[in-house]
């Protein structure tokens, strides 16, 4: 059987070239010399070799994922990436998983858990960005699923109104019914469905007054009279009319508008 005749470091850290019967046979790393014990002078059979070999290879499958998940929680998908990507072959990258499985530091139900619980917390996705997101990072769509069912609807309220935050600004600005339906659009937007969109939409305390409204009609009719002011009257008050109608403003409030009642007519040219 072939002879341990020399082990030498390598420049690389902790990894090892072990000469049989004064040839370079191998490297391995300092795992596995010390858990083969291999020195100078022992002798190795054929199978030996290839177990040592094999076990060489896993370890440094395990170590390179182990490194990958130092540094925030991954899913087994992204794990198998990762190793695919430094060239590990798939028998040892699925051993290493395998392993970091039943060790409990892979468990991508607990890692859905985990990015709905923070994206409760402080995020702005709702139940279906997040379960894209999750199905990208390679999880299984009934692991999903179940994370998302044990989540009660009212949990939700406060990521849909993270989305909303900056839209409050648009009080004065936008129509009610303007407002609410961007606000909709919005949260669609970040995954949230209309019944969800609705009840966070309701539990809005938005200023929203007459005194708004008015101010947002104005401000719109202004706008709508900038743009057509160039076309013949009748034409201008169709315009207009349909402007603001699109943009969620009553029949009334438009009469009003158009009447002169908001801003005097012969005043809208200062504008």
């Amino acid at each position: 059987m072939p002879i341990i005749t020399k082990v030498s470091s390598q420049k690389r850290p902790g990894r090892f070239n072990i000469f049989l019967d004064g040839k370079y046979s191998f490297s391995a790393a300092e795992q596995t010399v010390a858990e083969f014990m291999l020195l100078k002078g022992q002798e190795l059979s054929e199978e030996q070799i290839v177990e040592i070999k094999q076990f060489d290879t896993d370890a440094k499958a395990t170590n390179i994922a182990t490194k990958f998940l130092s540094y925030e929680p991954r899913t087994v998908f992204e794990v198998l990436q990762y190793l695919n990507k430094h060239d590990i072959d798939n028998e040892p990258a699925q051993a290493a998983v395998s392993q970091l499985t039943e060790m409990g530091f892979l468990d991508d139900a607990k890692y859905a858990q985990l990015m709905i619980r923070q994206d409760l917390r402080i995020g702005t996705d709702g139940p279906l960005s997040l379960s894209n997101k999750l199905r990208q990072k390679g999880i299984d769509p009934e692991i999903i699923d179940n994370a998302l069912a044990e989540v009660d609807d009212d949990k939700w309220l406060d990521a849909g109104k993270r989305v909303l935050k900056s839209m409050r600004s648009k009080v004065g600005k936008l129509a009610k019914r303007e407002l609410e339906r961007k606000m909709t659009v919005k949260l669609l937007s970040h995954g949230f469905s209309s019944s969800l969109a609705s009840t966070i939409i309701a539990q809005i305390d938005l200023p929203q007054n007459d005194e708004d409204q008015t101010e947002a009609l104005k401000r719109q009719g202004i706008k709508a009279y900038k743009r057509f002011r160039r076309l013949p009257e009748s034409e201008r008050q169709i315009k207009i009319r349909n402007y603001l109608f699109t943009h969620g403003f009553a029949s009334n409030e438009i009469d009003a508008f158009l009447a002169g009642e908001i801003i005097p007519l012969d005043e809208l040219a200062e504008y």
